[in-house]
């Protein structure tokens, strides 16, 4: 794999350096003539970026195939889930829906349906639809069908929402029960704020830039107090949800964003590169843990239109 590290000049320009992360041998940047093979690769790309607040640490991976992200998006959470567990004797991870599940698949395969230590293993959901859990459009039954079912997970450690009241209801359950997994210490705190530090938050992200159930101009996205919030207007089916509010995702220890297909790569770029105030926001774009660390995985379809990253579907 090659690695491409971009990070900007004392005069805020990009200094962009090629290198091989077999031999750490640095290489001239690839002539136009070249890139094309070059890109063909699944290739990482590893940024700094100064924001508001400080230094914050992102990294691009951008795959050649959905089966290099997938197995790439495996190796990822297998290694965050060891390094927790020796840590702290648990891994709380929050899920989202979508495609996501789909992509975590390789999860139940070998070896890491053998050597990751399920049994240490605490899910939540960053978002939730408020259906049924059995219902088609429950994030709790995609990830029981396609993930948790397949794997020795105990079942008292996968806290879903309660399904049988109203979304504000939910929400405010939902929050109680993560207020008193903080306090056993099953789910860290920050150290810079009350809110709860999750070991990873992995989040899906749709053509409009949403994450969680955080759509762009919805007035959760201003929720600064509670931990878990509720809408009932949703602009995607269906209206009714709960989802982690933006300073819980900016709290985690470790927050993924998965987007693949060239209907994300407007958003993709949106949220990723220097846009300008000109250009309208999305909620991806102001993901980003305060003291964590922020990985995107991507497909070259939905990194197409990154600036200066010569990538084409």
């Amino acid at each position: 794999m090659c690695v491409l590290s971009r990070s900007l000049d004392a005069r805020g320009s990009p200094e962009v350096s090629y290198f091989s992360a077999t031999t750490s041998l640095f290489l001239p940047p690839p002539s136009s003539s070249s890139f094309s093979s070059f890109s063909s690769l699944a290739v990482k790309l590893v940024g700094s970026m100064a924001l508001s607040g400080g230094h914050k640490d992102r990294e691009l991976r951008v795959h050649e195939s959905l089966d290099e992200l997938s197995t790439d998006l495996a190796d990822y959470i297998a290694e965050l889930s060891e390094a927790s567990v020796k840590e702290r004797g648990v891994f709380a991870i929050a899920l989202s829906g979508g495609s996501l599940i789909g992509l975590m698949g390789k999860l139940c395969e070998a070896p890491y349906n053998k050597t990751v230590d399920w049994a240490k293993w605490y899910i939540f959901w960053a978002d939730e639809r408020v259906v049924a859990k059995n219902h088609a459009d429950s994030n709790y039954k995609l990830a029981k069908d396609r993930l948790l079912s397949k794997v020795p997970i105990i079942p008292s450690h996968v806290h879903s929402i309660n399904d049988t009241v109203s979304a504000e209801e939910a929400a405010d359950d939902y929050e109680f029960v993560i207020r008193q997994l903080v306090k056993s210490r099953v789910i860290s705190v920050s150290d810079i704020s009350d809110c709860p530090k999750f070991d990873l938050i992995l989040l899906g992200m749709g053509p409009d830039g949403h994450v969680a159930s955080l759509f762009p101009n919805h007035s959760a996205l201003e929720e600064k107090d509670e931990w878990v919030t509720f809408i009932t207007d949703s602009p995607k089916p269906p209206p009714e949800r709960i989802t982690f509010t933006l300073p819980v995702i900016n709290s985690a220890s470790n927050v993924a964003i998965v987007a693949t297909g060239d209907s994300k790569a407007e958003a993709v770029h949106l949220a990723v590169d220097d846009v300008g105030s000109d250009s309208p926001s999305v909620p991806a774009g102001v993901a980003q843990p305060l003291k964590g660390k922020l990985v995107w995985f991507l497909d070259k379809a939905a990194a197409s239109k990154l600036e200066g990253s010569q990538f084409s579907a």
